[in-house]
């Protein structure tokens, strides 16, 4: 007989532990994670990293294919990596000379979870806004 019914669902548990804030606010220690995450993200060339990273062919891309989008220095790009993994929103591994990174989905999941707002109400059609003169 099977036991699987009782098991968790990886990744579920991980965005259902931060309610969107349309619901409840936030508790001291989920704030302090989110900040985190937000912070490393609120940079442009992280968020950009983050989404090169997002975007390679097989969801994981080497140091070496990501400082050449940017005008700033391989020692550079490596810092917003480190950032970006101390915030827990990539992974790592070193393989030979080469550190290959990878977006955690639980990360990205948390995030997406907390800033997920119910629909908006039907509205009706009002007049149109006035053009500032």
């Amino acid at each position: 007989m099977s036991k699987q019914a009782g098991l968790p669902v990886l990744g579920q548990d991980d965005a259902a532990c931060c309610a969107p804030m349309v619901r409840e606010p936030l508790g001291e220690q989920d704030a302090a994670e989110l900040s985190r995450m937000f912070k490393a993200l609120s940079d442009p060339i992280r968020l950009r990293l983050l989404s090169l990273i997002a975007s390679h062919a097989g969801g994981e891309a080497c140091v070496c294919d990501l400082v050449g989008p940017f005008d700033v220095s391989q020692p550079t790009i490596s810092h917003h990596l480190k950032v970006l993994r101390e915030a827990g929103l990539v992974g790592s591994e070193r393989r030979g000379t080469w550190v290959y990174y990878w977006v955690l989905p639980a990360a990205l999941a948390k995030l997406s979870a907390l800033l997920q707002t119910p629909a908006a109400p039907a509205q009706t059609p009002s007049a149109p806004a006035q053009a500032p003169a």
